[in-house]
């Protein structure tokens, strides 16, 4: 952020238009701050480091760069905890972060549930209130949206909705990443209500954008639960208390670290709360929903290994 603020102000100051004085001005206090804060971010010491993955710490294409699997084992040999903190299921965890060593828990399912990352054993869990479950069951029918359930660190979608995927592909979705992680089921709103007490989370989702603006308002006013996002045509409802940041916080009080010791990276509108959390909050720069607007830090994008470069600079001061 730092050499773009300093590229841009030496271009402004080379430029011959008027109020250059006043505005060259301004420019070097903006550039003072920002200086200044990234000075107090350094001097943090970081023991814990949560990151999501879609977006995120995964490439567009879903992968993971030599660089950040180097750059997250070196933090850990150091003794920092790594975590993934993501909006997937456990079983939707693929197996190329699984080998990331050193990666000790999975948030998954948006804070439904915190797993040791390598056994699967789920060691905190939050569910659905079972009368939110049944308002979802309503509101798919009202507002035509396909629906995907996590149960037991599964998710499930109707088969007419795999199937389509499956058979046309997906304009708005990677289609692979559906049909690999997602298990058919020919009645997924039966499978929903016949498991009520024992739902991690719902997620909403409209072909259209429009669609999803019209239901939106109907699906915030779901009682007891929390809504929020991870891709602009998904809605995603979880428990009263269900977030990335509630489960942080649990697993920090279990491992004794601080809040000003948390270095949180993300991409999307599920990610915000955690982001606040951190001492250092870190956007990527791809990030969307306003997330950079609580971001301490803005670092490359995920496709330029920006987590590993918020890691290096921060966490092994690089």
């Amino acid at each position: 952020m730092l050499k773009k603020l300093l590229k841009l102000w030496q271009t402004r100051n080379s430029r011959n238009y008027p109020k250059q004085k006043d505005k060259a001005a301004s420019f070097r206090v903006r550039l003072f701050t920002e200086m200044k804060k990234e000075e107090e971010l350094l001097k943090k010491n970081i023991k814990l480091v949560a990151m999501d993955l879609d977006g995120t710490t995964f490439d567009s294409a879903g992968g993971i760069s030599e660089r950040t699997v180097d750059t997250l084992e070196a933090a850990a040999a150091l003794g920092v905890h790594i975590v993934v903190s993501t909006g997937r299921s456990y079983a939707s965890l693929p197996q190329h972060i699984k080998d990331v060593k050193g990666i000790e828990y999975a948030i998954t399912s948006n804070g439904a549930h915190v797993n040791r990352m390598h056994s699967g054993e789920q060691i905190y869990s939050d569910f659905l209130d079972p009368g939110a479950v049944e308002e979802i069951a309503v509101l798919k029918e009202e507002t035509g949206a396909d629906i995907e359930v996590f149960i037991n660190g599964r998710a499930y979608v109707d088969a007419s909705y795999y199937n389509d995927v499956k058979e046309n592909g997906c304009t708005y979705r990677n289609a692979d990443y559906v049909i690999w992680s997602r298990r058919p089921v020919e009645n997924v709103t039966e499978l929903m209500l016949n498991n009520k007490g024992e739902i991690e989370n719902v997620n909403f989702i409209y072909p259209t954008l429009e669609m999803l603006a019209e239901a939106k308002p109907k699906v915030e006013a779901i009682k007891n639960a929390t809504i929020t996002s991870s891709f602009p045509n998904n809605l995603e409802v979880g428990g009263p208390n269900t977030s990335k940041k509630t489960a942080l916080l649990w697993l920090m009080d279990k491992l004794n670290v601080e809040t000003d010791e948390l270095m949180c990276c993300g991409d999307a509108p599920n990610d915000i709360a955690m982001v606040e959390l951190a001492g250092i909050g870190v956007a990527v720069a791809n990030a969307w929903g306003g997330l950079k607007d609580h971001a301490d830090y803005i670092t490359g994008s995920n496709d330029d290994d920006g987590v590993a470069m918020a890691i290096e600079k921060f966490v092994l001061k690089k």
